[in-house]
């Protein structure tokens, strides 16, 4: 890092992926560099102290944390928390925010984004896909399409955890061999938007049944999300997802009909030396007899797992991509925030 003072971080909604982020920082050794000022979460005060200290998936957080005052303290630093409904209710100028993460979700569209700009954030880093490409000014799966920040952008996305998972594993078939047809079924650990036992929960029936008794097919926008990162394959994905009765880590079962005759071997050797080249750090390879757990807590984008990677008929490949859908997104997050706020000073 080369600029003179810490950048000023807010996190809006301290979730799942909120409170990954803030820990994500503190793990990788960066919050004096990315330092977060601010939380915004309608939780009670109490509720946000112990379940940054402990948490069923990840474990104990790795530092000190404290209860100060309205204050949360993260190893001595002192963080403003706020439990406003609405981004108009929150002083973000009062802190000095040179970026809010939008965790919350619950906002997609331009006109909403751009009230944290109107209330004093200088910049939105969304943690979802935006409705529509135009309501943000750029869509990132770090380690693909980063260099597009110029430092001068708003609002920017930073996808979803399956499209982080599958574009970058997609971009080296497509820039190697060249793809014809992608066909894309996500298996997704269970999510809050489930209940645990069958009820009242969503507009969607299936999501009104237990998430821990039931595998259970939900909707996606995977499909468009790939299609927007890799507009080359525009008209030629399809996806549908699966949730399935696990907390943490998923997996893709990508389906992929390539422009060329190719071999297992040759298709692995492609993953495995982008995994140790370009894209280390985000993808990762292996051959090892895998289940679900062993990617908890895993900092990679994606996993290629080659022992099952097929190939029938020449063209047509079918590979597995394990991805913890938490922690890589989050870290997936803080990369693109520093890049993104390096190229602003």
């Amino acid at each position: 890092m080369t600029h003179s003072a810490p950048f000023r971080i807010a996190i809006n909604g301290y979730g799942r992926i909120g409170r990954c982020f803030l820990r994500a920082l503190v793990e990788a050794d960066m919050a004096d560099h990315l330092q977060v000022v601010a939380i915004n979460e309608p939780a009670d005060f109490r509720g946000i102290v112990y379940l940054t200290r402990f948490d069923s998936t990840h474990g104990r957080f790795p530092g000190k944390v404290e209860a100060g005052d309205g204050r949360l303290l993260i190893d001595g630093r002192e963080i403003a928390v706020t439990h406003a409904s609405t981004p108009e209710e929150v002083d973000w100028r009062a802190e000095g925010v040179d970026l809010v993460v939008e965790c919350s979700g619950q906002y997609g569209s331009r006109p909403e984004l751009m009230r944290f700009i109107d209330a004093g954030c200088s910049r939105v880093l969304v943690s979802h896909p935006a409705n529509s490409a135009e309501d943000v000014d750029a869509t990132i799966v770090y380690g693909c399409n980063e260099d597009v920040l110029g430092g001068g952008e708003r609002i920017v996305s930073n996808a979803s955890c399956t499209t982080n998972a599958v574009v970058p594993v997609l971009d080296v078939l497509l820039r190697e061999v060249g793809i014809e047809q992608v066909l894309l079924t996500t298996l997704h650990a269970a999510m809050n938007d489930q209940p645990l036992i069958d009820g009242y929960h969503h507009a969607d029936l299936r999501r009104t049944r237990s998430a821990m008794q039931s595998i259970i097919p939900v909707s996606t926008g995977l499909a468009r999300g790939v299609e927007r990162l890799l507009p080359a394959l525009g008209g030629r994905v399809q996806a549908k997802a699966i949730r399935v009765p696990t907390h943490n880590v998923s997996a893709i079962d990508l389906v992929v009909e390539l422009s060329r005759e190719v071999t297992v071997a040759e298709v692995n050797a492609l993953l495995r030396a982008a995994a140790e080249g370009p894209q280390a750090g985000r993808i990762e390879y292996s051959e090892e007899p895998h289940a679900s757990i062993d990617f908890n807590h895993d900092g990679h984008s994606a996993i290629v797992d080659g022992s099952q990677t097929r190939v029938m008929g020449g063209r047509m490949v079918n590979l597995l991509v394990w991805f913890d859908n938490e922690w890589g997104f989050a870290n997936r997050m803080v990369d693109v925030a520093r890049h993104w706020l390096q190229r602003t000073r």
